[in-house]
C-alpha cells in the first residue's frame, strides 16, 4: 500500500478556475481528488480566506478538512478545531493610526461573513463586494476581544504613510485596499499534520499565488501550477500545467499518486 500523503490545495487559481463568483473546478481535478481519497490519502484546502468565507466552498467541493485564515484556522472532519486571532494590540495600533491620518478602515472581530466599519468611507473608497460591510456608529476596536482581519483603503503609493503597518502581516489583492491577515499557511499545515500524527515529509502542497509562498517549504513536496507566479515556481519541487489544463491531475500522475486513466 502507498504511504499516506497529506495534500493541501489553495483554492483560487489552483483548485478553482476563473474569477470568484464564476469559478468552476475542472473535471480532471474532481477525478483526482476522489482517487486520492480512495487511495487513503488525506486531502484538505489551504486558504487565506476566513473560515466563515470558505466553509460553503469547502462543502461544495466535498472537502472535510481545511487550513483557513491564512494558517490560523484548523478544520478536521467538518469540525472547526479553532481559529487563532491576530495580535490585538498591533491591530489596534494600526487602526488608531488610520483614524489619526483619516484613512478609511474596517475589521473583522469574529468568525462571520461581514466586517465592521465606523462609517461608509471604506465602502465608498473600494466598492468592494468581497463581504458585506456593516456600519457601526462610534466603532471602537477596544470594545471587542479579538481581531481576525483588518481592511485598509489605501493605494500602493501611500502605504509608507502607515508606520504601524510593519507590525502586522498584510497583503494587497486589490488596487484600492489591503488585507491585514495571517499569512503563514505552513503553520496551519504543520499543526494539522501533528494533530493527525502524520509525518511532515509526507505533506504535498499545491499553489499559484503570492500568499502560497509561505507553504512552499523544503521539508515537503511543493507543486506550483503552470499559471503560478515566477517566485513560487522558483521555490517549487515541481511545476505542473495550469489549473485549467489538468494541472493537479498531471502532477499526481507524474509522482505516481494516481494512475493515468483519463
Amino acid at each position: 500500500m502507498m504511504k499516506r500523503k497529506y495534500f493541501f490545495f489553495d483554492i483560487d487559481g489552483t483548485l478553482a478556475v476563473g474569477q470568484p463568483g464564476r469559478q468552476y473546478i475542472p473535471e480532471s481535478t474532481k477525478y483526482t481528488l476522489e482517487k486520492l481519497k480512495e487511495a487513503g490519502h488525506f486531502v484538505a484546502i489551504a486558504t487565506g480566506r476566513s473560515y466563515a468565507m470558505a466553509k460553503e466552498m469547502m462543502e461544495n467541493m466535498h472537502f472535510h478538512n481545511m487550513v483557513s485564515d491564512g494558517g490560523n484556522g484548523i478544520t478536521i472532519e467538518d469540525q472547526l478545531i479553532g481559529i487563532e486571532p491576530l495580535n490585538f494590540e498591533d491591530c489596534v495600533a494600526l487602526i488608531e493610526e488610520c483614524q489619526e491620518k483619516n484613512i478609511p478602515w474596517a475589521f473583522s472581530p469574529d468568525n462571520k461573513v461581514r466586517r465592521l466599519a465606523p462609517d461608509d468611507r471604506f465602502y465608498e473608497a473600494t466598492h468592494d463586494f468581497y463581504m458585506k460591510t456593516k456600519r457601526v456608529e462610534h466603532l471602537n476596536p477596544r470594545d471587542y476581544d479579538q481581531i481576525y482581519k483588518v481592511y485598509i483603503a489605501i493605494e500602493k503609493e501611500d502605504e509608507n504613510k502607515l508606520k504601524t503597518l510593519n507590525l502586522v502581516p498584510w497583503v494587497r489583492f486589490h488596487k484600492e485596499y489591503i488585507f491585514v491577515e495571517p499569512s503563514d499557511k505552513a503553520k496551519g499545515i504543520r499543526k494539522m499534520v501533528e494533530h493527525l500524527h502524520g509525518n511532515i515529509e509526507d505533506v504535498v502542497v499545491f499553489g499559484d499565488e503570492k500568499n502560497d509562498l509561505s507553504m512552499f517549504k523544503k521539508e515537503w513536496t511543493s507543486i506550483a501550477m503552470g499559471n503560478a507566479i515566477d517566485e513560487l515556481k522558483e521555490r517549487a519541487s515541481y511545476v505542473t500545467t495550469s489549473c485549467d489544463h489538468d494541472g493537479i491531475y498531471n502532477a499526481c500522475v507524474h509522482f505516481g499518486w494516481i494512475k493515468d486513466e483519463l
